[in-house]
């Protein structure tokens, strides 16, 4: 592989110093809308509520972070000022509106959003999440893998990396239906290694994979460590580029040891939000508790991850993908402006 210069910079942005991710996901929408709006009593949370968390969020967990990701509904409009200008700017591009049709899950843009408008306002990278299932019915996973070109094409012409995030779901004949964010109850370990190999193509213009655990969060004790670390090893296989870890949901625990078999299969850090503020967000609307909350405990937990990250993970420009010298600037020389080309 080699990087473009603004997809480089852009990656590098997006990383600490040394390489590594520890990016915090504030980018999530109905996981923070639905708990408000019930609190309220109210069929859609108040929009000053939502952004206010989100704000919060910012303040309180970017300094441990190496770049945040964040939405153009309610974390940019209100709480952009709040982040330093010293960490990357990961902005989300899918709806959190899916449409759910017989044969599977249908990913979209949000209205009025694109890529040239996350470039043109100084973001680092353009993050895009498909729900995807290798058995669903082929018009659906045509679909899925259309809209995933396009955002790679438009990535490309506008010169900013592509950070993609994957997530099976449950079809209509499966048991424990849901449509909410949260890891599928019963996944199988092949349908989500299948979901990374059929993404894996350069045609997709995937820079980065944000990547979910392929096995069960609450089954990652069951068949020792070997079977397990076999399956991540896998995954970061199959993936062939830089990834990082979501954390779907899972708790603290779970989500620390998901984390550790991936930066042992090759995995470049995190991308997560949950894992690391939804216990004080469960205070609400106590904002001084919500605020303490974030300050000691999340605060101690990404700390904790970052320590982690830092032992173990690969750096994203010593991946092997980018071959024995890594990810470098090119072609280092006077001849860089006439080859590099403008949008178009």
């Amino acid at each position: 592989m080699q990087l473009s210069a603004g997809k480089l910079w852009g990656m590098r942005r997006m990383a600490d110093a040394e390489g590594l991710f520890k990016m915090t996901a504030v980018d999530q929408r109905p996981p923070i809308k639905g708990p408000i709006a019930r609190y309220h009593g109210t069929a859609e949370a108040p929009w000053e509520a939502v952004a206010d968390f989100k704000t919060l969020l910012i303040e309180t967990l970017q300094d441990q972070s190496s770049a945040m990701l964040l939405d153009p509904h309610f974390a940019i409009p209100r709480g952009i000022g709040k982040l330093s200008p010293a960490k990357g700017l990961i902005v989300t591009l899918e709806d959190s509106l899916f449409e759910e049709t017989a044969d599977g899950r249908l990913s979209r843009e949000i209205d009025d959003w694109s890529v040239a408008k996350i470039k043109r306002m100084g973001g680092d990278a353009v993050k895009v999440l498909a729900w995807y299932r290798p058995d669903a019915a082929g018009p659906v996973r045509e679909k899925q893998k259309d809209f995933t070109k396009r955002i790679g094409e438009a990535c490309a012409r506008h010169d900013i990396p592509f950070l993609f995030e994957l997530l099976v779901y449950p079809l209509k004949g499966d048991a424990h239906q849901t449509s909410d964010y949260v890891e599928m109850t019963g996944k199988r370990t092949d349908h989500v290694l299948q979901s990374v190999s059929d993404f894996a193509g350069p045609d997709f213009g995937i820079d980065v994979f944000k990547l979910e655990s392929p096995v069960a969060a609450k089954d990652m004790s069951e068949g020792g460590d070997a079977k397990v670390q076999a399956a991540f090893d896998e995954m970061g296989r199959l993936a062939g580029r830089p990834w990082v870890m979501l954390s779907a949901g899972a708790g603290k625990t779970e989500f620390r040891n998901i984390l550790s078999h991936a930066c042992r299969a090759g995995a470049s850090g995190y991308l997560a939000g949950r894992a690391i503020w939804l216990e004080p967000f469960g205070l609400y609307p106590d904002w001084a508790a919500m605020r303490q909350g974030l300050e000691t405990g999340s605060v101690d937990y990404m700390r904790d991850l970052n320590a982690l990250t830092d032992a173990a993970a690969t750096p994203w420009h010593r991946h092997p993908a980018f071959g024995p010298g890594g990810a470098q600037f090119s072609p280092a020389d006077q001849s860089f402006r006439h080859g590099y080309r403008d949008f178009g």
